[in-house]
């Protein structure tokens, strides 16, 4: 299997939320995680930060867990980035940012990222 690094946007240690349940399936699957989201926690060993300029900048993929809104303060992160894909998980879906994205080469996808990982699409 294919490692690819993944950045979990909009993480949380909320039960129940689907970032949270995306992080540990990565993990489970072998996959190394940055985790960013709005309050400090640690998923699985893995420290969520708070600050951008924490985050790593090898990063394959982006899975995205928040609303459109809620993504803004991000966006140039992402795009100075790069990452070779980004995911954009149901409610997540932005379609400004997704073009400006593939406009500079990175593939975009609008599915779950929980169903790519449990049918060996991930």
């Amino acid at each position: 299997m294919h490692n690819k690094k993944t950045l979990v946007l909009g993480a949380s240690t909320k039960p129940g939320r689907y970032a949270l349940m995306a992080a540990e399936r990565l993990l489970q699957k072998g996959h190394t995680i940055e985790l960013l989201g709005k309050n400090i926690g640690n998923v699985g060993g893995v420290d969520i930060k708070t600050n951008t300029d924490e985050i790593e900048k090898d990063i394959d993929t982006v899975t995205v867990y928040l609303s459109e809104p809620n993504q803004q303060e991000y966006e140039d992160f992402l795009l100075k980035m790069k990452p070779k894909r980004v995911i954009f998980n149901p409610g997540a879906e932005n379609l400004d940012l997704e073009a400006k994205l593939e406009a500079q080469g990175t593939e975009v996808i609008e599915a779950c990222t929980l169903v790519m990982l449990g049918t060996g699409q991930y």
